[in-house]
Order: structure tokens, then C-alpha cells, then sequence
């Protein structure tokens, strides 16, 4: 499979949302990486950039639409939304790194900010979001200057496989379903002890393959799949890899846990108190008499250039990813919730 050709953007177009007669271009590249039964693993991790880049770039305002402008799932109660149980999963990694007023902070994949915001307020900390995508980069800054943060918080752009800090710069650290799109889990959490201060704490959230997952079922395979295509993944690594990362790169693990198994409310169900809307349209588009009349009037759509072409399969993609996250987590095979705390020692050794 030849390398796909990643799209220029000319510097007036830099931090806006991607363009027309770029779209289907883009979507075609994006669907090349995971081709042929979940593609090419080894493509899409040495070009892990490209992928995440194509992937944010196509979702990042559907995402935010639909879902709020926190990218990531949370454990939920019943009775609660899904954006409360986001609320709360971020003030729950707050205590858990013990923030207080005037740490410095790094939010490793910070999309367009929700979390960082979110968390910035809670606990009175300033805050870094790293992010290698110039739309979400350009998003972030805005709303955070909306909220009215700027002073508190700022964005730069990098990849945090190679950041651009200095060692034991920051009193703590997060990912949130960010470091899931690192091509070398090993690599990223490295850089993340590098760059934070001894004795200080880590905290990552990653979708992960469970112990019941097995590579040798072809149907466990195709949900792998699924998942890697719907996420902008290069791969799903197990918890037994990320908890042994973690060691690998020097933390201590001071706990590890799967935080769907003591979830009351699965983030996937709908109750009573979700948007009347948000119900009704997944409800129908999870059905497949609701795919084949979504998919006819979005071909419909482009048809008539309302809507971009390549949507259609944008809206495939989403598709595949849903029944992949939604299947993979019934069967326990997948979890969208594993939470690892790590402490950087204050020697080393120690």
C-alpha cells in the first residue's frame, strides 16, 4: 500500500475547519489507512501524525456537536447525562492528581479544550494543552478565551511524542483518550515522565482491549477494527500493555483500574434524562432501516452539493466506530475507561 499524500494547507486556511473540495480527498486518505480488514498497522503508526491530523479534522465538529466539547467517554450514574458524568469524570482526575491553586499543568492531547477548561476552573490551576491538530489548536483558543481564561491557560501546538518543554517543568499531568493515538505507548509516556517534575503525579485514560479479547477470533478482530477506523487509532493496545508501559517509562503505579465495572449507568445506555433528541436520532441511526435512509439522503445531499462529498462516508465511518465501541464493550472484550494514576519517583531508584 503506497504511503497516502497528506494535505497542504495554505497559511490563511491554518486553524480553520477543513475546506469543501479537500473533504472527500480527505476522507479517502483517512479510510486508505485501515483498509483490507483494519489496514496497514505499521503505516498507520509511522504515520500516526497524518492519521490523527485526517481524523481530527473530519470529526472534530460533528464531535463537538453531538457530543460537547469534552472528546472522551466517562462513567455515569443513573439519573445523570452524559455531559454531568464528563463534568464529574474531570474533577475526579483533578483530586485524584491532588491539584491545587497555582500548579502547573499539562494536558497531553488537549483537543479543543473542554477538559482543560473544566478542570482549570475546578482546581484554580494553570494549564498547557498540547495539541498536534490546527483546528482544534484554533478552536481551543477561543473558547477558552470565552470562558474567560487566558490568563490561566494556554495552547501550543506539538506532538507529544517529541514535546516541547524542558525536563521537570510541570506539578502534574493528564491524557484523556489522547495518548491512544500514539504509534509507541512506551514513547509517550516517557516524554511525559521527562517533562514532569519528581515526586509529582500522571494520570491517562485510554480505550483498551480487555484479557477477554482474542486475537486468534475473527470476529473480536473485526471490532478491533472497527474501533481503530471510527477513533483514528494505529492500533488498540490491551491494559496489560498501558500498565506495563507506565512501569517501563519509570512511574510507579499507585492504582490501575477498569472504570466501567463500577459504572451504575454504561456510557453507552440512554435514560430518561438525555436530550429527547440525541435519543431519538442514535436510537434510529443504530437501526438499519435508519442507516439506509440516513446514507440515502446524506448521497442525496451531496447530490445536490448541500453537503460535501465524502460525507457519506464520513457518516459510514462513524457508523462502523459506534457498533464497534457499542459491540466491543457488551461483549467485554473492549473497555473505553481504563485509568492508570502513576507517581514519578522523586529519585530514581526510589
Amino acid at each position: 500500500m503506497s504511503q497516502p499524500r497528506a494535505i497542504h494547507f495554505s497559511p490563511d486556511l491554518q486553524g480553520e475547519s477543513i475546506i469543501k473540495e479537500h473533504f472527500e480527498f480527505t476522507m479517502e486518505q483517512y479510510v486508505k489507512y485501515h483498509d483490507l480488514h483494519g489496514g496497514d498497522e505499521e503505516l498507520r503508526k509511522s504515520n500516526y501524525a497524518d492519521l490523527v491530523n485526517k481524523y481530527y479534522d473530519l470529526m472534530s465538529r460533528f464531535v463537538e456537536y453531538w457530543w460537547g466539547q469534552s472528546f472522551h467517554f466517562a462513567p455515569r450514574w443513573r439519573e445523570e447525562t452524559i455531559r454531568e458524568s464528563i463534568k464529574r469524570f474531570e474533577h475526579f482526575i483533578a483530586l485524584q492528581l491532588g491539584l491545587k491553586k497555582g500548579m502547573k499543568v499539562l494536558d497531553v492531547g488537549c483537543g479543543i479544550g473542554g477538559p482543560l477548561i473544566e478542570i482549570s476552573r475546578f482546581s484554580s490551576t494553570e494549564i498547557t494543552g498540547l495539541n498536534n491538530n490546527a483546528y482544534q489548536i484554533s478552536r481551543g483558543k477561543d473558547l477558552i478565551s470565552s470562558a474567560g481564561l487566558s490568563e490561566q491557560c494556554n495552547l501550543i501546538k506539538g506532538d507529544f511524542m517529541n514535546m516541547p518543554f524542558a525536563d521537570n517543568t510541570f506539578d502534574a499531568a493528564y491524557a484523556i483518550e489522547a495518548t491512544m493515538h500514539a504509534p509507541d505507548v512506551l514513547g509517550a509516556y516517557r516524554e511525559i515522565y521527562r517533562v514532569l517534575k519528581p515526586g509529582q503525579y500522571f494520570a491517562v485514560d485510554e480505550l483498551c482491549l480487555t484479557e477477554r479479547f482474542d486475537p486468534s477470533n475473527s470476529k473480536h478482530r473485526g471490532i478491533k477494527a472497527e474501533i481503530e477506523l471510527g477513533c483514528g487509532l494505529p492500533d488498540v493496545r490491551s491494559t496489560r500493555q498501558c500498565i506495563q508501559a507506565m512501569k517501563d517509562a519509570g512511574f510507579e503505579v499507585v492504582f490501575a483500574k477498569d472504570l466501567t465495572e463500577d459504572s451504575p449507568c454504561k456510557w453507552y445506555q440512554a435514560n430518561r434524562v438525555m436530550d429527547p433528541v440525541v435519543m431519538l436520532w442514535a436510537s434510529f441511526n443504530n437501526s438499519g432501516l435508519g442507516q439506509f435512509i440516513t446514507k440515502a439522503m446524506i448521497g442525496a445531499l451531496e447530490i445536490l452539493r448541500i453537503v460535501p462529498k465524502g460525507s457519506n462516508g464520513m457518516l459510514t465511518t462513524i457508523q462502523k466506530s459506534s457498533h464497534g465501541l457499542l459491540t466491543g464493550s457488551r461483549e467485554r472484550i473492549f473497555t473505553a475507561m481504563f485509568f492508570i494514576l502513576g507517581r514519578k519517583p522523586l529519585k530514581q531508584g526510589e
